[in-house]
Order: C-alpha cells, then structure tokens, then sequence
C-alpha cells in the first residue's frame, strides 16, 4: 500500500490534471479517459472499471465516487444544501473505506454522468457525515462545507451559503456540459468552435430569481460574445435575431470591434438540433428588455 503522502501526491496529480483538461475547454470525460491517467508512468486509473466507487488496492481510503444515470443505487444530489447523499453499497469494504475518506478527510473525485458514459467533474469533495441511520454518507461538494458544525442539521444561514457554493460546484460543470453538447460545441454566433474559448452564458443569470441552470436558459458563446451580451452591448430577440448595440454599431476602432461585433448585427442564431435544447423565447424577450432599455 502507498504512504499517506505518496496517496495525496497521486490525488493532488489527478486534480492537475483534470485543471489542464478543464482549463483547455473540455467539459466532459469519458470512463476510458479516466481510467488513462498514470503518474511517474505509473497507470493510476481515477475510476473503477465498471463500479461507482473506486477503492484501489494501494490506497486507505477511496479515490473517487461516481453518480451513473442508472444505478441501483439512489444517489441524490441535494441541490438545496450543496451535498451529495451516497448511499453504503453493498460490499463492506467500500463503505469501510469511505469511513477512513470521513476519518481522515480525504480529498475525493466526484464524477456525475450527464448521458451515456459521460461524466462530468467536481473536484476535490469530501465525506462530511456518515449517517448510520439512514445507510448513508453525506458528501460535502466544496472544501469550507466540511466545517459545518452539524452537516446533517444545518442553520438557515448554513443552508443559504450552501446553496450558493452548490450551483458553482454542482450545478455549473453540469449547466457547461450540457449547453455545450446541445450547440455541438460551437458559438451560437459566430460558430468558433475553439472549446478552450467558449463559455456556457446564462440567458437569465442563475443569481436571479427566474435564473436557472436548464439548457432552456443557456448560450452556448466565444467568450467575446459572452462579455458583450453579459454588458448589454449585444442583444437577441425572441425570435433568434442578434442586435448590437447602437452607439457601438457608429464606432470606429478595427478589425474585432468590425468582424466580431458590428457584422453581427441581425444575424440569427445557430440552434441546437433538438427543439427540446432551444433557448427559451420568454427568457431571451425578459433578458431583451434589459437590452433594450
């Protein structure tokens, strides 16, 4: 078995490396790219073959969890209060050491499946509570949520902190996945399909109360187009029409502010294929109006 420090090494090496895959713009991973990654040469896969937890043999604790879209298990995130309940499985020795991940406090992989056998990433998470109770463990999906006092019996002020770190931690690497599946990884403006320069944009802002993280309510955007419609420089119709604004539709500055901006104006959008994916024409007319005005 690894020492305590050689297991972190590894641990602290798969979360680089899952920052440089994220930072580049990937968005998702698949099980077989998981089970790739290797240190020192060494193959250290992040996720068990086929099961969703993954206790290697040279580590105390678990290395990672995962939540399958289909599973006889009924792991839930609960989206009110920024954790995962991860019921015991049925093998002891995954629940045993889960224990020693809460005992020790453990950074752990979180990998969430949005369709078949793709996954999305939150890292690091840890185990803030073992409810015996209710043959569950209570996993906190950020570092600060583990020093609650009582995570099974949160303030009102506990749960309200909560719920905002769950939608940047939950609730966003999901939204991102999502938006960028359903315009293919492109620009619904311009096309780019550079991913390490494409965000997944917010028709409505998820700090609003109408905000939300549904595809319905998301952009797939370049990021310079993500900037000025977040400025209300750019705008887009109900009905898919793009609209720059009018004091800079009369500026002169240069080949960007020309090709990237001013050409835009009264070009359509670039749908997502499935109707189901496509913008909400409600949001885009209530976010319009902000535009407008």
């Amino acid at each position: 078995m690894y020492s305590s420090q050689d297991q972190m090494d590894i641990r602290l090496a798969a979360f680089a490396w899952l920052d440089e895959k994220l930072f580049s713009g990937q968005y998702e991973f698949r099980r077989k790219e998981l089970r790739s990654f290797s240190i020192d040469s060494i193959s250290m896969p992040l996720v068990d073959a086929q099961k969703g937890i993954w206790n290697p043999s040279t580590f105390s604790s678990t290395l990672s969890i995962v939540s399958m879209l289909k599973s006889r298990y009924e792991d839930r995130g609960r989206d009110e209060d920024g954790f995962l309940s991860y019921n015991y499985r049925a093998d002891g020795i995954d629940n045993n050491k889960l224990r020693v991940a809460h005992d020790q406090q453990d950074p752990l992989l979180y990998f969430r499946e949005v369709h078949d056998g793709s996954y999305v990433a939150n890292y690091p998470v840890y185990v803030a509570a073992d409810d015996r109770e209710n043959e569950t463990f209570l996993i906190a999906l950020d570092e600060s949520l583990r020093f609650f006092g009582d995570p099974l019996h949160m303030t009102i002020d506990e749960r309200r902190y909560a719920n905002r770190i769950a939608k940047v931690r939950l609730h966003q690497p999901l939204f991102r996945a999502r938006v960028m599946r359903a315009y293919a990884a492109s620009c619904a403006i311009c096309r780019l399909k550079h991913l390490d320069l494409l965000d997944a944009a917010h028709i409505i802002s998820d700090g609003d109360a109408d905000g939300s993280v549904a595809v319905t309510n998301g952009l797939a955007l370049c990021k310079i187009h993500h900037a000025a419609y977040d400025r209300n420089l750019l705008g887009i119709t109900p009905d898919y029409v793009v609209k720059i604004d009018a004091a800079l539709l009369d500026e002169i500055d240069g080949p960007m502010l020309r090709h990237g901006l001013q050409d835009m104006n009264n070009s359509r959008l670039t749908l997502p294929t499935r109707k189901s994916d496509r913008p909400s024409q409600d949001a885009l007319a209530q976010r319009f109006q902000e535009f407008a005005a």
